[in-house]
């Protein structure tokens, strides 16, 4: 048979495939997000998590050592304090367990990694919310803002060097920008994230991160429906001054992502969830799955969507996996 194109050609060996490749991995785009419980001494297992932990302090320096080795990009911190309270003032104590993380992982491996911090009241607050309430029990826009602006100066201050604000409060890219300037924290940079859905994805994280939450945030989070919102979104937290912006979830939203990537002049970023990761882990326990494969596939995905850099539990992982 006689015809010009046969792509086939380009996949007929290793070293054919690997020169023709066009999305590759490297350790730097990869982002390990982490969880730090006060009073405890030794990691947590989470049980929706297969292999993920709450740290102590110590085994938080174990796992930061680990992280810098495998050469990653940085790592989100998430406090899980002992006492939660109605305004989440867990979050702004400088003494308060991610504060004090923040600054333990600055002096280990400030140099190897950006430090960044998840800038949300959820896992501080006792209502669960990731804001403040207003006499009728709803989430009061405004007000939180005034809560994110002192969380951000608490981290600011602890040594982060990014801001994760993943809270999707209206104007909250805006005020913590003006906040940190106005206390000459101008090299503080601020990750917005922008187009944030209310996911059933979530929730292996409400267990990391001991959640208070009863009900849902379907009233700031985005419909899973919507899709120009998320470019609406996404334009927003940029016009606001976001150094970065993120889609989250990751693998159910690619299309968001693309769109979200083709219009940004900021690096764009997404998280692989709580609840992406628990599948894979799930289904390759029962032996339905090729377990590497499928991690390496899923974040192979998300980059070739579009995105700069991948906040996943598989971070370190991925990370030798690509190098070895």
């Amino acid at each position: 048979m006689s015809f010009p194109d046969r792509p086939r050609r380009l996949r007929t060996t290793h070293a054919m495939r690997r020169l023709v490749t066009e999305t590759r991995l490297h350790p730097a785009e990869l982002i390990l997000p982490m969880f730090v419980r006060e009073g405890i001494s030794e990691p947590v297992p989470i049980g929706s998590m297969p292999g993920v932990v709450q740290h102590s302090l110590d085994s938080l320096k174990t796992e930061l050592a680990t992280a810098a080795t495998a050469g990653i990009g940085g790592v989100m911190l998430f406090g899980v304090p002992e006492h939660k309270d109605a305004i989440g003032s867990g979050g702004t104590d400088e003494n308060g367990i991610l504060n004090v993380a923040t600054r333990l992982a600055v002096a280990e491996v400030g140099d190897a990694l950006v430090v960044q911090t998840d800038l949300c009241l959820d896992e501080f607050t006792d209502h669960g919310h990731c804001g403040v309430l207003d006499a009728q029990g709803r989430v009061d826009n405004d007000a939180s803002l005034e809560r994110y602006c002192a969380m951000a100066l608490a981290q600011a201050n602890a040594g982060s060097a990014l801001l994760g604000l993943s809270g999707m409060m209206d104007g909250q890219v805006a005020v913590v920008r003006e906040a940190l300037d106005d206390a000459g924290l101008v090299d503080t940079a601020v990750l917005g994230y922008a187009a944030k859905y209310a996911s059933s994805f979530y929730g292996p994280f409400r267990e990391a991160v001991d959640s208070s939450l009863a009900g849902d945030r379907k009233t700031y989070q985005q419909d899973p429906a919507n899709r120009r919102e998320g470019l609406r979104e996404a334009a927003l937290d940029i016009e606001q001054g976001a150094d970065v912006i993120m889609v989250k979830p990751a693998m159910g939203y690619l299309d968001v992502l693309a769109d979200v990537a083709a219009m940004s002049p900021v690096p764009v970023w997404a998280y692989q969830v709580s609840g992406e990761y628990a599948m894979i882990e799930a289904a390759a326990a029962h032996g339905w799955i090729d377990r590497e494969r499928a991690i390496m596939e899923s974040i192979i995905g998300i980059r070739r969507a579009g995105a700069d850099a991948v906040l996943t539990y598989w971070a370190i992982e991925a990370a030798e996996a690509i190098t070895r």
